[in-house]
């Protein structure tokens, strides 16, 4: 990757930008600067305990995000041309926009390309190499590609980190993936520990194994949660959830990337991946509810659904953690930790399947693999996940309210849906993306599942970074994108 450059990071609207130099001069100019009763007794989930406010800590940016900010570059781990954050009004948080500049030698597109991705992972996920980049494929056919890391999640940071990278760079942890952990680091790590040995129990029972095998990952697990607490730099507290994401983070990145592409229109294109593409359709949703526009063109959603109660989701095994996790008031569940703990057992038996819920056999490059699971998962709070399991209850997921289902408004929708379903996707099987896709007005729908008897296959990733990707998914998305990118 091209060395950032070293004058002063350029301000662009009211975000905050970092970019590789030179720029082609053919880059595109940028601008200065009601549902079904209420059901309180199974929809509702509770706020983490807060510390007093005098009690709390300053919080610390990062050390490399810190560096890069005084330095006017950009992290390495960031490999877009350019770095952005954007800050959330009303909120503390600047969100990260990853954005890669269409190829001057492919067609030009009217409208921008945004990039959902799924629940605690960032942008390294569309980006894992130059050989296995989603973002760079797309950009390289012409779309002004961006994705975004809602709050907490990668490069987004809040404002206080900026103030204090001007301020010191001295006495921080190393950057693990812009984690920054809420409440008493201690009685987190225990908590944390109670339920790592109740994810140990649940893969016993869904595997029919005896408890000895399993003794080595709970070794690891709870030599990990140590570590983790060791690096806790900061005590401060995760306390969004799925609709923080839905009414604050998703808009603000719409208006910013508008206000920097310029569509005619004012309008952008969207693909969503798990979590991402919920996402998407709850923006449908709501926006259909209430009879407005919804600034897209078309969308496109990979592996998701807004309701799993009918299909045999392998996250249904994780059902039971969510009681306990809301019973010992933890306030964040470190996904990335614990599946880089569990990583090195997930190659043989009983963890083989482990992988498997990621990519088929033989889908992905080993060393693709590791980085997607060492790099691309983060922290999230216990109050997404609690919300995010209303999926799997009755009448799907629903608002933090519990009184707006949003699938029973998504066919009041007026745009055109991409529903792409893996045949061997365990997190999201094709039975569970049909069941959201049947409730869309069949002449905005396009649904497909990808795989074959004979292979080749595909997992829950394999539609954004599996080898058969670019030659079979991509051009079914890009072609789609294509037919509804008129102004």
């Amino acid at each position: 990757m091209r060395a950032a450059r070293t004058p002063p990071p350029a301000k662009m609207a009211a975000g905050f930008l970092l970019r590789s130099d030179p720029l082609p001069a053919t880059r595109p100019a940028r601008p200065p600067g009601s549902g079904r009763p209420h059901r309180a007794d199974n929809r509702r989930w509770a706020r983490p305990s807060l510390l007093p406010p005098a009690s709390r800590p300053r919080p610390r940016a990062p050390r490399r995000l810190r560096a890069a900010l005084v330095a006017g570059g950009k992290p390495a781990i960031c490999t877009a041309d350019e770095l952005h954050h954007v800050p959330v009004s009303g909120s503390e948080w600047k969100l990260a926009l990853w954005r890669y500049f269409p190829s001057p030698n492919a067609t030009r597109r009217n409208h921008p390309l945004l990039l959902l991705s799924g629940v605690g992972t960032n942008a390294i996920g569309y980006d894992l190499s130059p050989e296995a980049s989603f973002a760079r494929h797309m950009s390289s056919q012409g779309f002004d590609t961006w994705i975004l890391e809602v709050r907490g999640a990668g490069l987004s940071a809040r404002q206080m980190d900026y103030e204090e990278a001007n301020q010191s760079l001295n006495g921080a942890s190393d950057w693990t993936e812009s984690v920054l952990l809420a409440g008493q680091s201690s009685n987190i790590v225990g908590q944390l520990r109670d339920l790592s040995q109740k994810l140990v129990d649940i893969i016993g029972k869904g595997q029919n194994v005896v408890p000895q095998p399993l003794v080595g990952l709970q070794e690891r697990l709870s030599s990990t949660l140590e570590d983790f607490q060791k690096q806790l730099d900061v005590i401060e507290n995760y306390d969004w959830d799925f609709d923080h994401y839905l009414e604050e983070d998703v808009p603000t990145a719409m208006d910013y990337i508008r206000t920097c592409s310029k569509p005619k229109d004012g309008k952008l294109l969207a693909i969503g991946h798990s979590m991402g593409g919920i996402l998407l359709y709850a923006v449908l949703s709501r926006y259909g509810f209430k009879g407005k526009d919804t600034g897209l063109v078309s969308v496109a959603t990979l592996g998701s659904s807004l309701d799993y109660t009918s299909s045999r989701s392998s996250l249904k095994w994780l059902l039971p953690l969510a009681e306990p996790a809301q019973a010992l008031n933890v306030p964040v569940i470190p996904i990335g930790e614990l599946i880089a703990a569990a990583h090195p057992f997930a190659s043989r038996p009983p963890f083989s399947w482990l992988n498997l819920q990621i990519s088929a056999q033989n889908t992905m490059h080993p060393e693709l693999m590791e980085k997607l699971v060492m790099k691309n998962f983060g922290t999230v709070p216990a109050r997404l996940l609690l919300q995010l399991t209303t999926a799997f209850q009755e009448g799907g997921l629903c608002d933090r309210s519990g009184a707006f289902f949003y699938k029973d408004h998504i066919a009041k929708c007026n745009v055109p849906i991409l529903a792409l379903a893996g045949d061997l996707d365990l997190i999201c099987p094709p039975d569970a993306v049909y069941e959201t896709a049947k409730l869309i007005p069949e002449h905005l729908l396009t649904y497909k599942v990808f795989g074959e008897p004979g292979g080749p296959h595909f997992a829950h990733y394999d539609l954004v970074g599996g080898r058969m990707a670019p030659a079979q998914v991509y051009p079914c998305i890009i072609q789609f994108l294509d037919h509804h990118d008129k102004i």
